[in-house]
């Protein structure tokens, strides 16, 4: 067992805010990573951090446009506090190094439009803001010498006073994790003051989906796994605009296509050269993602296709240079110029709405445990995320987790205080070969059937065959989970069938269509029942 001050389980933008912003005030800090502290999704994130910039905008208007896109299920609450405190969050990306792009005569930052956003406050670093983000904190995390990182480890289970048999029901207490070590295979124990989530979504438990490999459920698994509430699951986005590419399609990798492109007057077109949004919505290509991912999703089944293009031929040679280069890098590899030629798109799982229900400073239900970024739900998206509010939040409520946090921790200098000692992690057993479970098969079954029973259109038909056949997959999965020597496939296998359970159970629960959960059983919004989040 090793006493850690503060665990910090994820590294994308919300986990490395905490980890600096804590570091600053001097109390040590763990910080683990799956693979590299770079990789995670918030690097690939294009479009960029939505905040009121301009004073052609305002607080107000931010936040009316988070709530309509949010079909009724914002807490406003968090939309306020997130389009409030995030300029000053977004000038604390600006000292940590982050270069978000300037307009020509580099007086101003330049801001993007897009779709739900009614004025522009998109700051971008050109096509790759996530990139520029996750280099400058990246730069800023291993250069201090009060932050720990420990790459390559994966978090398997949180320890809490309930698991140990310590604490009533209702009233645990986080008191750190076991965290494999990949290269040793050695399973640490991890005591620690504060247990902070920001391990990402859970795009990966799709078949095609923008998400890194790493995007696995991980944290909400555990989080359910140690007690504490998760929220409002049905409401997966999936991004409406991702490169279609067959030959990526059979490992389930799509390439983004920021909706930056469609603010600049890039328009969605069948294969007839019809704009077929316009017939969903008035703002037509750019409406809210969850309008537009489901036109997309009814032209291609009503026309048989596989998919649909996004028309970006109005903009110039020099926009594309100068704002959005990797977008032409990429298209044009795969023998596509976007300044003449169409690129052809598909929807694919993007984004998790839902997530660790958590306070307005980031707080779980479980005592001592917090989580931050797209791991948590605090109420901010509701049931349609809003375009680039994600860095958004995971800037804002970093800060408001670490004011939370230091109101638990002592001193700097002071260990764990009244912290019971920890069991070491019993092991599993190697197995024959011929024994093994096949991690790649389940992993892809698992996928295939949320993608094709749990999509972007649903019914309680399809929700409850997908119900069926993922307990059986996860009976299965835990069965063999407990037999084996742990493994990050096994570890990530366990949490994607987790995951798929708790996504189809709050689907089933939520008896109506609202913003991303749409299904043709109840296709009318019924405010009366389900005005509420879901929890479980």
């Amino acid at each position: 067992m090793r006493d850690v001050k503060i665990l910090i389980l994820g590294t994308g933008l919300a986990g490395m805010s905490v980890a600096l912003k804590l570091a600053e005030r001097g109390f040590p800090v763990s910080l683990v990573s799956k693979t590299r502290l770079e990789e995670g999704a918030t690097r690939y994130a294009q479009g960029g951090i939505a905040s009121v910039w301009s004073d052609q905008d305002s607080f107000e208007e931010h936040a009316r446009d988070t709530m309509d896109s949010g079909a009724g299920l914002c807490r406003r609450e968090a939309v306020e506090a997130c389009v409030r405190e995030g300029p000053e969050q977004v000038r604390e990306l600006i000292r940590w190094g982050v270069a978000f792009s300037r307009q020509s005569d580099q007086l101003d930052y330049d801001l993007h439009r897009e779709g739900g956003h009614g004025k522009r406050r998109i700051l971008h670093s050109q096509d790759r803001t996530g990139m520029a983000i996750t280099e400058a904190l990246a730069k800023q995390v291993r250069s201090h010498s009060k932050i720990e990182i420990l790459e390559n480890h994966i978090a398997i289970d949180l320890i809490t006073d309930e698991s140990l048999g310590r604490s009533p029901r209702g009233h645990s207490r986080c008191l750190g994790a076991y965290v494999l070590d990949e290269a040793t295979g050695e399973v640490l124990t991890l005591r620690s003051d504060v247990t902070v989530l920001a391990t990402g979504g859970a795009g990966k438990v799709y078949l095609y989906t923008s998400n890194p490999d790493v995007s696995t459920g991980d944290g909400i698994a555990m989080a359910y796994r140690a007690g504490a509430r998760v929220a409002n699951l049905e409401f997966m986005q999936f991004h409406p605009t991702c490169l279609y590419n067959p030959a990526l399609d059979a490992i389930g990798k799509t390439f983004l296509i920021t909706e930056a492109l469609r603010g600049e007057g890039a328009i969605l077109r069948n294969r007839l050269g019809e704009d077929f949004t316009v017939q969903t919505d008035p703002r037509g290509s750019l409406a809210p993602r969850d309008l537009v991912a489901r036109a997309i999703d009814y032209e291609l089944k009503k026309s048989g296709e596989t998919h649909v293009f996004l028309d970006a031929t109005s903009l110039s040679d020099e926009k594309f240079r100068e704002q959005f280069p990797m977008i032409l890098a990429v298209c044009k590899k795969m023998g596509i110029d976007p300044r003449v030629d169409w690129i052809p798109v598909v929807p694919a799982a993007h984004y998790s709405c839902g997530g660790v229900w958590t306070d307005l400073f980031a707080r779980t239900s479980v005592s001592h445990l917090f989580a931050v970024g797209e791991v948590a739900c605090t109420g901010l998206h509701g049931a349609n995320r809003l375009a680039s509010n994600s860095l958004l939040e995971a800037v804002v409520f970093s800060e408001r987790c670490v004011r939370a946090a230091l109101e638990l921790l002592g001193a700097p200098t002071e260990a764990c205080e009244d912290l019971p000692e920890l069991p070491r992690w019993e092991t599993g057993l190697a197995v024959p070969a011929e024994d093994k479970i096949d991690v790649a098969a389940l992993w892809r079954e698992i996928r295939t059937l949320m993608q094709t029973y749990v999509g972007i259109v649903r019914s309680d038909r399809r929700l409850k065959k997908a119900e069926r056949r993922l307990e059986i997959l996860r009976r299965e999965v835990e069965d063999d989970y407990w037999k084996h020597l742990p493994t990050r496939d096994l570890i990530e296998l366990r949490n994607l069938s987790t995951v798929a359970e708790l996504i189809v159970q709050s689907g089933l629960l939520r008896k109506e269509s609202r913003g991303l959960h749409y299904t043709v059983d109840y296709p009318i919004k019924n405010d009366e029942f389900f005005l509420r989040d879901t929890l479980l």
